[in-house]
């Protein structure tokens, strides 16, 4: 993700519309602004200026010159937030969309506990945390990356339909992996 993607996805908004869109696909104005309490208007201006910056486009015959359906871009934004640090004009940008971002995997995390689940639904899902590693930086990506083969090789799997499950008994799921160092007592 360059500067300028950065600043145009960068805003509470914005970011809570590519959410809904990530997760629940093709949407409208209308439909986006009931769900976010958000003014019908308002909405439309901040999805042409996702459309602007390459995040949603339009659902092309769908809809009416008046109801524009609207989808996220199948395309992976990679953010190395080294590059926008110390640059004074992106740092704003950088530090809400950071924010924002771990906000919304936060909010996911405390609906999943607080909705009710069926009981095979409820013991088949997992909040884990390891806390006794130490890695040197190669190991850590390595970890990373190899927990990010697998998910790809699960996604795979289900959009192949090569699971063992009927489809009609999967649900959407939401893989949220975050391994990174933290400093120790003596070095805060």
């Amino acid at each position: 993700m360059d500067a300028r993607s950065l600043r145009g996805v960068a805003h509470p908004l914005r970011m809570r519309i590519l959410e809904l869109l990530r997760l629940d696909g093709p949407d409208t104005a209308t439909g986006l602004g009931r769900r976010l309490g958000e003014n019908t208007g308002t909405v439309s201006w901040h999805l042409r200026h996702l459309a602007e910056h390459g995040f949603i486009e339009e659902e092309t015959g769908r809809g009416t010159k008046r109801e524009r359906w609207w989808r996220a871009v199948r395309v992976a934004h990679r953010l190395d937030t080294t590059e926008f640090r110390d640059d004074p004009d992106t740092r704003g940008a950088l530090e809400l969309y950071v924010h924002e971002f771990v906000q919304q995997q936060f909010n996911r995390v405390v609906s999943y506990l607080i909705e009710d689940w069926a009981p095979e639904w409820r013991d088949a899902g997992a909040l884990s945390q390891w806390h006794d590693l130490r890695l040197t930086p190669g190991q850590l990506s390595a970890l990373n990356a190899e927990l990010e083969q697998v998910v790809v090789r699960h996604r795979a799997a289900a959009l192949s339909g090569s699971g063992e499950e009927a489809p009609e008994e999967q649900r959407p799921v939401v893989v949220q992996v975050q391994a990174f160092p933290r400093k120790g007592r003596h070095e805060r």
